[in-house]
């Protein structure tokens, strides 16, 4: 009788035992599908074509570290290179490419000539990863003193809005300078040579100009132009794989996880990419934003992206008034 009741005592608590195990498993297994359901990408994506700057840095390590290989194994993944922001959303417009990151100005000019985008991620501001150069001797002391001058920089880029900021904060109207339109290779000639008096920039080519060249500081971006890296998408890739793209943002957070954690490696992977020498990129890299990883657009990004784009459309250098919020994702 005693033994009996220990056999059933033993079956009752192995049965227990049983079903809690079973629960625990159920549990975790529905955990892992919930967790799958949110960062699952769509496997449908056969190719990804991104557009980008040797100076990205989340993409450069993604691009170095196959970090969008991993997360579309269906996918022909192909690297894009260019100049500068304008001419990634061009070919962002025209097909050629799916994504593409830039900084804050060329969607807008975008947006206004009814090129098709959708900003689907941003990093964060990094005002002081910008600046307005001078040569060391220059006469030029402060922002007054560019009336008159020959002002190098991208048409449509970051540096176009960072001038415009710093015209109206020195009370000069934009007709009071005269800028010239150059890309960073050309702007760099045209600076190192003296055929311009200044230079607006962003980095890296900003810490080359510092380095290398002497080149003084007569502003940052600090308090005129809060400089945010925008991702873009094409509508017909986001419409098409909505899945994708919170999946690629994944990535992106992956690689600048890298970056936090190896920031001489990621130097010396920008320096070798750009031909930079590796104080210069060390420079850009430290200036960058600490965590500098993409998250989707909130308010107050949308609010500043619109001052900028409001700011352009008063002065005329875009021909209407565009909302940016229309352009954002909302993967909702």
């Amino acid at each position: 009788m005693h033994d009996t009741t220990i056999i059933e005592i033993d079956k009752k608590n192995s049965q227990t035992w049983l079903k809690t195990t079973l629960a625990s498993v159920l549990l975790m297994s529905a955990g892992c599908a919930m967790s799958f359901s949110v960062w699952a990408v769509d496997t449908s994506v056969k190719e990804l074509r991104i557009g980008y700057q040797k100076s990205a840095i989340n993409f450069a390590v993604a691009k170095q570290n196959k970090y969008l290989e991993q997360e579309f194994p269906n996918a022909k993944i192909s690297w894009n290179e260019f100049p500068a922001g304008p001419q990634i959303l061009e070919a962002l417009a025209v097909g050629s490419i799916d994504v593409g990151v830039t900084g804050d100005t060329p969607p807008v000019y975008a947006q206004a000539a009814g090129k098709p985008l959708y900003y689907v991620a941003y990093e964060a501001a990094k005002p002081l990863a910008s600046a307005i150069l001078i040569p060391k001797n220059s006469s030029i002391k402060q922002l007054k003193d560019l009336k008159g001058k020959r002002i190098a920089l991208q048409k449509g880029s970051s540096s176009h809005f960072l001038l415009v900021q710093a015209v109206q904060k020195a009370g000069l109207t934009w007709s009071d300078v005269q800028p010239i339109w150059l890309t960073p290779a050309d702007a760099r000639a045209a600076f190192q040579k003296g055929a311009v008096d200044a230079w607006a920039i962003w980095d890296p080519y900003y810490a080359s100009a510092q380095l290398e060249d002497g080149a003084k500081v007569l502003t940052t971006g600090k308090g005129l132009s809060p400089n945010y890296t925008f991702y873009l998408a094409a509508p017909k890739f986001v419409q098409s794989h909505p899945k994708a793209v919170t999946g690629l943002i994944g990535q992106i957070n992956q690689a600048d996880k890298w970056v936090q954690k190896n920031p001489q490696q990621t130097a010396d992977l920008i320096a070798k990419n750009t031909g930079l020498r590796p104080e210069v990129s060390r420079v850009f890299v430290d200036r960058r934003p600490k965590p500098s990883g993409a998250s989707p657009l909130n308010a107050k990004v949308i609010k500043e992206q619109q001052l900028l784009a409001d700011r352009f459309s008063q002065l005329n250098i875009i021909p209407k008034r565009i909302s940016i919020a229309e352009a954002v994702w909302n993967k909702n």
